[in-house]
């Protein structure tokens, strides 16, 4: 058990880069998905899915869709909103556009980080 115990002390001190291509590279050797089952909206009914459809949505993920001319502007910034990320980790996540900036944050967050990331040049898109 003390092995699994360290490993899931590395994951917690991996940043969000490391791991994504953490979790990319284990989908890729054992040949599994991590995402979650969607379930079928048809099988529900009509009324569930309007349900659904009446429900605010409370949690935004912030996309970089392109660093646009001012990349190290960007870099600066992506930096300034993603804590903990290093200069290489930031840089790596800028010119693999289009990637999540962040995830499932309050749509208050999620504005004021597109403003920021717009104000210094790139493309974003608030899911």
């Amino acid at each position: 058990m003390a092995n699994v115990e360290q490993l899931l002390e590395e994951i917690g001190n991996m940043t969000l880069l490391e791991l994504s291509e953490f979790l990319k590279a284990f989908e890729d050797k054992f040949e599994v998905t991590a995402a979650a089952p969607v379930a079928v909206a048809a099988a529900a009914g009509p009324a569930a899915a309007g349900a659904d459809a009446a429900e605010e949505q409370d949690e935004f993920d912030v996309i970089l869709e392109s660093a646009g001319d001012k990349k190290i502007q960007v870099i600066k910034v992506v930096r300034e909103i993603v804590s903990g990320l290093g200069l290489k980790e930031a840089k790596d996540l800028v010119e693999g556009a289009p990637k999540p900036i962040l995830e499932k944050v309050a749509k208050d967050a999620a504005d004021a980080a597109k403003a920021k990331l717009e104000e210094a040049g790139a493309k974003i898109s608030v899911k």
